[in-house]
């Protein structure tokens, strides 16, 4: 597949990038491609939540009334779960939900979500470009040039720019990354996937096999 490379007017150079197959047009696994999202949403979760059970709550250990004869229900400690300020029964406790995925299903989601793309056609191909100074004014303009001031867009770096990352940051529906930390949950996440040419590059060279 080929595309054409953009400038950062938004006009139409008269360079274009030529696709892999291997990795921008195999036939996507929704499968993998959920396995995936599921994975770093999960690593993203503290895990710190925690409630007081019978353990943890303070209080006597003490019978509150005898077995019989009160012609109440028979009861125990203070700490029951039944009366107000008692411990809760089956409570959160801290715990890691990370799971383990293998590489191969990472590489496949990758690939899949990259075809996902190339077939909905929202990869746009920028030239490489630089910014003087961080400014969220030049980086919206650049959006507005390519109509995408609208849309969630997702800008990927062959490496990273300060510049360009503080430009974007103030601006809710765009997100700047780096091939390096590249995620499958970025890539299903935006409206349209902006590439500057040399991220095509790095990225071939990281998923050919």
């Amino acid at each position: 597949m080929k595309l054409s490379i953009y400038n950062t007017e938004g006009k139409e150079t008269s360079k274009s990038v030529s696709l892999s197959k291997d990795i921008f047009g195999i036939e996507p696994n929704d499968h993998a491609i959920y396995l995936d999202v599921k994975h770093y949403l999960a690593a993203q979760r503290q895990g710190t939540h925690k409630s007081k059970e019978r353990s943890d709550v303070a209080g006597s250990r003490r019978k509150i009334r005898k077995q019989k004869g009160s012609g109440a229900a028979r009861v125990g400690d203070i700490k029951n779960p039944l009366f107000r300020g008692g411990g809760r029964v089956f409570g959160p406790r801290p715990r890691n939900y990370d799971f383990k995925l293998n590489k191969k299903v990472k590489v496949l989601a990758r690939k899949s979500a990259f075809s996902k793309l190339a077939i909905d056609k929202n990869i746009i191909v920028l030239e490489d470009f630089a910014m003087d100074a961080p400014s969220t004014k030049g980086y919206a303009n650049i959006l507005a040039n390519l109509d995408q001031a609208n849309n969630k867009t997702l800008l990927v770096l062959a490496d990273s720019n300060k510049n360009i990352l503080l430009s974007s940051r103030n601006l809710k529906r765009s997100k700047v990354v780096n091939v390096s930390s590249l995620t499958t949950y970025d890539l299903m996440n935006a409206n349209k996937i902006m590439f500057v040419e040399s991220s095509i590059k790095e990225i071939e060279k990281n998923y050919k096999k």
